[in-house]
């Protein structure tokens, strides 16, 4: 076999294991081809001394040679995820920390009227809840706030017979909720 059989048959053989790995990535084979690249790699070896080449057979095969190098590095890097999963990047792992939900702001009182400032601050946590998850804060009144805190603590510790309320801010499915329960 002369030097332009082989190389026809690395370039036969380069395309079928670029097929095969397709189909192996696509769900077509249980099992990477390593015959086959084992096969390719064993003829880019033998001619990667090229002094028994002509220039065009040489510019033949580097140019072969280079596909199979970027295609090698293309599956590995395939393989390794579909063994590893997925490697996160630095700016997923921002985009995590930015839409981890924030720890619930709880505060508990028997008398909204005496302690004005836990109002406040839950007023506050409230409205930065609210920002955070983009929801429109403009017709939130501090006052009718204030007044709906008042008068839910009264219920609660009427019904549930409590000597104190707690109130939680947390955001659930991208939403705010306001919770109060008995203590």
């Amino acid at each position: 076999m002369d030097i332009d059989d082989e190389l026809d048959r690395l370039e036969d053989g380069l395309r079928r294991l670029k097929i095969e790995f397709e189909a192996y990535f696509n769900g077509g084979s249980p099992r990477p081809p390593n015959d086959t690249q084992w096969r390719v790699e064993n003829l880019l070896k033998k001619y990667s001394d090229s002094s028994r080449m002509s220039f065009t057979q040489r510019f033949r095969y580097t140019g072969m040679a280079q596909r199979y190098g970027m295609y090698s590095e293309l599956w590995r890097r395939r393989v390794r995820n579909r063994e590893e999963g997925p490697r996160k990047t630095s700016f997923d792992l921002r985009a995590e920390h930015k839409t981890a939900a924030p720890a619930p702001f709880r505060v508990g009182w028997s008398d909204p009227s005496a302690e004005p400032e836990k109002v406040d601050q839950l007023f506050s946590a409230f409205l930065a809840a609210k920002k955070k998850a983009g929801e429109d804060t403009d017709k939130v009144a501090a006052e009718s706030f204030k007044r709906f805190v008042k008068e839910k603590t009264e219920q609660l510790k009427r019904e549930l017979k409590c000597e104190q309320v707690e109130y939680i801010v947390e955001v659930k499915g991208g939403q705010v909720r306001l919770k109060a329960k008995g203590l």
